[in-house]
């Protein structure tokens, strides 16, 4: 499941009724974790989904900060984009604990072929 995506914006669920998005926000805190999110979240809990500053005119250290976020994001932006071209995550029909082990490896992998610098 993709958490990044908001089900009522989806084109496969224009015309019919959907569920809310799922309660991250909840969640992250009931499990004391946080989730760096892209610009479509900003407006939840700041403390919980930390966001990119919007905006052209930004001072020096908003864009240190999003320079920052972007960089923290990018290794999993990385393996998710690996994981949809690969289309593992529709081909697994396994117990949801190995979907996420193979995650993991995949994230190993791809953080092994692509030293930070």
């Amino acid at each position: 499941m993709d958490l990044r995506r908001d089900p009522r914006r989806d084109p496969r669920h224009q015309g019919r009724p959907t569920a809310e998005p799922p309660q991250i926000p909840g969640l992250l805190r009931e499990h004391g974790l946080f989730a760096l999110g892209d610009k479509g979240y900003d407006g939840l809990d700041h403390d919980l989904v930390p966001t990119p500053f919007k905006g052209r005119e930004k001072p020096e250290w908003q864009k240190e900060y999003n320079r920052l976020h972007a960089r923290l994001r990018g290794p999993g932006e990385r393996m998710f984009a690996q994981l949809k071209k690969w289309s593992i995550l529709d081909q697994i029909r396994c117990d949801p604990t190995w979907t996420t082990h193979i995650a993991k490896a995949l994230q190993v992998l791809n953080d092994y072929e692509r030293p930070s610098s």
